[in-house]
């Protein structure tokens, strides 16, 4: 399996790569909260990337990474794990239906915020991605059926095989990418600095006083 992950992760620096060029930070709004996802993650320091460099930047990175994560993941639980398995086929039949804002989003906005705080000066928005949700989800289903005692003992052995399947996961995805720092840094020191410069750049001269 450590093969596949290292597939997989050079597929999706490859992507990421691609997707670096066309960043602008005037195409993205700031967030005010932090990002529970990047913030102190591993996978940013085995790629080397800094603290200064911006989220979206790194989101876009980390939600790659955390996919593939995430697949190997559900990959062990399905051939594994027929319990936990089960159990979460289960809840997500019980609890379909409804609008869902952060289905089918690209990794860049992936576990952000749909609905970022108007900025300054601006009107609140006029209805909000959450709100839409709330107003077309289902009415609540019946209780699901109780587990029994063996069941959830069962249950609990599986998660906690889950839990360890996802830090071998991470682990692995971190060894593959160190290999790609060069690259990673290269984009960002050929794609990302110049806008950021130039950004601090206008800023100064801006905040200068009139002669």
């Amino acid at each position: 399996m450590a093969g596949a992950i290292e597939k997989r992760v050079d597929a999706a620096v490859d992507a990421w790569l691609r997707w670096v060029p066309g960043w602008s930070p005037g195409t993205h709004r700031g967030r005010a909260r932090l990002c529970r996802r990047c913030t102190g993650s591993p996978i940013l320091a085995a790629a080397g990337v800094s603290n200064d460099v911006p989220h979206q930047v790194t989101h876009a990175l980390v939600s790659r990474m955390q996919r593939i994560i995430d697949r190997r993941v559900d990959e062990f639980t399905e051939q594994e794990l027929p319990a936990l398995h089960a159990e979460l086929t289960g809840a997500e039949l019980w609890q379909s239906g409804g609008y869902d804002p952060a289905a089918g989003l690209a990794p860049e906005y992936e576990g952000l915020d749909p609905d970022p705080e108007p900025a300054d000066g601006e009107q609140p928005f006029l209805f909000t991605l959450a709100g839409l949700a709330e107003e077309t989800r289902p009415e609540p289903p019946l209780p699901r059926p109780p587990l029994s005692a063996e069941e959830k003992q069962r249950l609990r052995r599986e998660i906690e095989l889950a839990d360890r399947c996802a830090e071998e996961a991470g682990r692995e995805v971190c060894f593959a990418l160190v290999t790609h720092r060069p690259r990673i840094q290269a984009a960002i020191q050929r794609f990302v600095e110049p806008q950021i410069r130039a950004m601090l750049d206008d800023l100064s001269r801006n905040l200068e006083p009139p002669q």
